[in-house]
């Protein structure tokens, strides 16, 4: 997915989809989510000053437990105290589920409440005395963080991502095995990818037959779905429309889903369909070595800008600069945008584990654009690349 920002909303008609896929293969979820991040989340707390997490439904809840708890108006919320053990607050209508969840295993006490009790008062009540600063996950909902503030009325919030990205953005090995399983499900769609772009077909036509083709593929959603044929392909958030594809256009194919395991697959390619202008070619070519260069250049110690700068600065080379408008990538792991971001002005270095999109893209409006995207995982002496289907381009029969 482009490296610009938060995920597109569904416009012109949803290609997402929800489904059961074919087994893959997967980790235990013991090994995803075993039970001393809890520990490292207590500490991390701790150093930061913090008296207290509170973590609701989400990413960082699944992180920390293997919950993927249903975002709704009941509070639900892991607890995680500096000073005390954590414990997990649900509906009680929803205490089987968390209990049944890998959260269960942990050993953490889950606690239930009923439809009259006051949740909020209730963790206010378990905090240790005389808590002055509390930090709440990034994706809260301003109604439980301003119910929290009522209830803790002398505390201070702050954001838990500051303190939970930095755990996240180092994969373990297990979450490695994940993502790699994530990529050779995502490459199986790309090699697939004759079967449905042809001329005479619209957009959202293909985006429909992908959207199956990435459940079938091993996911258990598909999270987004970008077909960008001709000029569409310069908008790289695009997402689908009823342009009928025609001979010689290029293409932007951009897809990802999530596993049954909860991680993310995002790879992009370009296609053509038909023989594309020469100016395009060129243009591809130029796009497809700054690529290249960029997941090679993937080591430990290199910073987030400078691995930005290996493709920017052969793209702007060129003479395409102006026309490479977002950052070279986005962290992946159980959400498709989350730390490491690959941009400039970040001098963060990379590190083993840290997984993240590297994808560079050309974009001339009203003509075409190109993307080429690889999910790299940083490993000890250099780097891996997780999606290994070719980035040639791939030129279909018209």
């Amino acid at each position: 997915m482009p490296g610009g920002g938060d995920l597109p909303a569904l416009r012109g008609g949803a290609v997402y989809r929800r489904g059961v896929s074919e087994s893959t293969g997967t980790t235990g979820a013991a090994e995803l989510f075993p039970p001393e991040r809890l520990a490292r989340a207590r500490r991390a707390a701790e150093d930061a000053g913090l008296d207290a997490l509170l973590v609701s439904p989400g990413a960082d809840l699944r992180y920390l437990t293997g919950y993927q708890a249903l975002p709704l108006e009941r509070l639900t919320c892991l607890v995680v105290p500096a000073a005390a053990d954590p414990f997990l607050v649900v509906p009680a209508l929803e205490k089987a589920a968390a209990e049944a969840s890998p959260a269960g295993a942990l050993g953490v006490e889950i606690v239930g409440f009923g439809e009259t009790d006051d949740a909020y008062a209730l963790i206010a009540r378990r905090l240790p005395p005389h808590v002055t600063l509390f930090s709440v996950d990034n994706q809260m909902w301003a109604e439980k963080l301003l119910a929290f503030q009522a209830a803790l009325p002398a505390a201070q919030a702050g954001l838990a991502g500051d303190v939970l990205s930095v755990l996240r953005m180092r994969k373990s090995p297990a979450e490695v095995e994940a993502l790699r399983r994530a990529g050779a499900a995502i490459d199986r769609v790309h090699r697939r990818m004759g079967e449905w772009l042809r001329p005479g077909r619209t957009e959202r036509e293909i985006a429909r037959d992908i959207a199956d083709a990435i459940l079938a593929a091993g996911h258990a959603t598909v999270d987004f779905v970008i077909v960008g044929s001709g000029p569409n392909g310069a908008s790289p958030h695009h997402e689908v429309s009823d342009r009928v594809v025609k001979a010689g256009d290029p293409v932007v194919v951009d897809i990802g889903g999530t596993t049954p395991e909860g991680y993310c697959s995002d790879s992009t390619r370009t296609y053509a369909v038909g023989e594309p202008p020469a100016a395009f070619r060129e243009l591809y070519e130029v796009l497809r070595v700054a690529q290249g260069a960029q997941t090679d250049a993937v080591r430990p110690g290199i910073t987030a800008e400078e691995l930005d700068a290996v493709g920017r600065d052969r793209i702007a080379a060129a003479g395409y600069g102006e026309h490479f408008i977002h950052r070279t990538g986005h962290g992946i792991g159980l959400e498709t945008h989350e730390e490491p971001y690959i941009v400039s002005g970040s001098a963060r270095p990379l590190e083993p584990g840290m997984a993240f999109s590297v994808e560079p893209g050309i974009y001339l409006p009203g003509r075409f654009g190109a993307r080429i995207e690889d999910i790299a995982v940083c490993t000890e002496d250099g780097g891996e690349r997780l999606n290994l289907t070719g980035r040639d381009l791939v030129v279909l029969p018209a």
